[in-house]
């Protein structure tokens, strides 16, 4: 699902592909005090921001081509494309796994390919699916036709070893997250993160 936004939101420019979007629809990075460019993923640091698409190809090109000094009218600190790209899909990629984590210990995810599956048959419906994506393409494909089945969100993300280290078991094929305010915040992480590595 490709991100959309909204015309009346605030707008920047991306530094990679110079295409303006919703602040939402963009990656934020700022200058610490050492001179350093970091991304700023929640929106919350202070000072002058500079912006790039969420996609790993416009970050890289931002990079190669010295947008953020430019941005930031003076010498800055950067990562290599490679080595900034990375730390993001980093920082993307611990966002989901905490969001998980905090719904887990607030007792609202289940997890277990069995298990998910009989919480989609239950009366209370799970808010959101989300399938590892190293699960086998048979078991996959049964949890995500029954999460459509009965109309619950799905996504795919993380592995099955990040699903148990969260869960503290075994690898888990899936899990399945109640209703509530984790889903929304887990549905948009998730998408950022997969737009990032251009998976959407």
């Amino acid at each position: 699902m490709a991100l959309k936004g909204n015309s009346e939101a605030p707008q920047r420019s991306c530094l990679g592909c110079r295409t303006s979007k919703d602040k939402s629809l963009l990656i934020r990075f700022v200058q610490t005090p050492e001179m350093e460019i970091l991304p700023d993923l929640e929106n919350k640091l202070p000072g002058r921001g500079a912006y790039t698409c969420i996609d790993k190809r416009c970050l890289a090109a931002a990079v190669e081509q010295r947008q953020f000094k430019r941005s930031f009218k003076h010498d800055v600190s950067v990562m290599s494309a490679e080595q900034l790209v990375e730390f993001v899909r980093q920082q993307l990629h611990g966002r989901i796994i905490g969001l998980i984590g905090l719904a887990n210990k607030a007792g609202l995810v289940t997890g277990g390919g069995s298990m998910v599956s009989d919480a989609l048959k239950g009366k209370k419906k799970p808010g959101l699916v989300i399938v590892a994506t190293d699960v086998s393409e048979a078991i996959g494909s049964k949890l995500i036709h029954a999460a459509e089945a009965h109309r619950v969100p799905h996504r795919t993300a993380v592995t099955k070893d990040d699903f148990g280290a969260i869960l503290g078991k075994a690898p888990r094929s899936a899990v399945a997250v109640a209703s509530g305010g984790f889903v929304a915040q887990l549905v948009k992480a998730i998408d950022r993160y997969r737009n990032f590595l251009g998976e959407v």
